[in-house]
């Protein structure tokens, strides 16, 4: 289904074309926060355009995924040189190395319990981090899963795409795991979120959203492109979820319902990624391409 009534949307470049704005967050000073995933750097910016950057220690450390911490910083990992990045709002940076070597850290939330979590791609395994740097690894009970996303979920455990086992795990934040299997074969999940009742998810190799509810019952929505590969997801409220089309160059919208509609992106093959909610309450997508684009909701 797609609508007429498009959300206004306009485009803000934030870097070069190979910088790669990959991850997106609202920070807790009103400001967006972003990753710039091919030049090692992280850039903040307000709601009235004002960029600064602040590069890392490593401009090969390909930062990707950021969130709001439970002190007040933003934390992010480093996938390439197997990091969680630590950046405060007036700029100062640290890292901190994970304790498994080559993990190729990815998703990152912060948990119900005052610290960090995230995933390890390349080592199947869920890390946790305190706001002093101490990190305490669970292993999954799949070898090869290559974990993505995390969120927390409305449950007070933590809720992980399994990308390449095709299943949504959730940990307790005493690492207990329970590993859920998706319907569709090949799915690929993602990106994942909670809207406060339940769990969305994005399948990429399959075209589809999907939702998990707390007791594990999934319901999954072909969308009208199966080719479209959604990436990111954000819940606005219950049963409202946004979403990101890379390979399409859209943003989608699902309802509670299934109800679909999908926007077109100004710019071609702008490589939309992350996806947030801003403090203005408007919706902002991080655009690889070098920019970040705003929908007014």
């Amino acid at each position: 289904m797609h609508h007429s009534d498009a959300p206004a949307t306009r485009e803000i470049s934030v870097a070069d074309k190979g910088a790669g704005p990959y991850g997106i967050a609202a920070g807790p000073d009103g400001a967006l926060w972003l990753t710039l995933a091919h030049s090692g750097r992280i850039a903040r910016l307000t709601l009235d355009g004002e960029l600064n950057e602040y590069p890392l220690d490593s401009s090969e450390c390909r930062p990707t995924v950021i969130t709001p911490g439970p002190d007040g910083a933003l934390w992010f990992t480093r996938s390439k040189d197997h990091r969680i990045g630590r950046v405060t709002a007036d700029g100062e940076r640290e890292s901190f190395p994970t304790p498994t070597p080559d993990s190729g850290p990815f998703g990152i939330t912060a948990g119900p319990d005052g610290a960090v979590w995230f995933t390890e791609m390349n080592t199947d395994r869920i890390g946790r981090i305190t706001c002093k740097g101490e990190i305490t690894e669970f292993a999954l009970p799949r070898k090869g899963a290559y974990p993505s996303a995390i969120t927390a979920g409305p449950d007070g455990a933590l809720w992980f795409t399994l990308n390449q086992a095709n299943a949504i795990g959730r940990i307790t934040v005493h690492g207990d795991i329970v590993i859920h299997p998706l319907p569709t074969p090949s799915a690929a999940p993602v990106g994942i979120t909670s809207d406060g009742a339940a769990l969305w998810f994005v399948e990429i190799a399959a075209g589809q959203i999907g939702r998990i509810s707390v007791d594990g019952g999934i319901k999954e929505f072909p969308l009208p492109d199966r080719t479209a590969k959604p990436h990111a997801i954000v819940a606005a409220s219950t049963g409202d979820c946004w979403f990101t089309e890379w390979g399409a160059n859209r943003i989608g919208h699902i309802t509670d319902g299934g109800e679909i509609a999908e926007y077109s992106l100004p710019s071609p093959s702008s490589e939309p990624h992350g996806i947030t909610i801003g403090s203005d309450g408007a919706l902002w997508v991080a655009l690889e391409t070098g920019g970040v684009a705003r929908l007014e909701l």
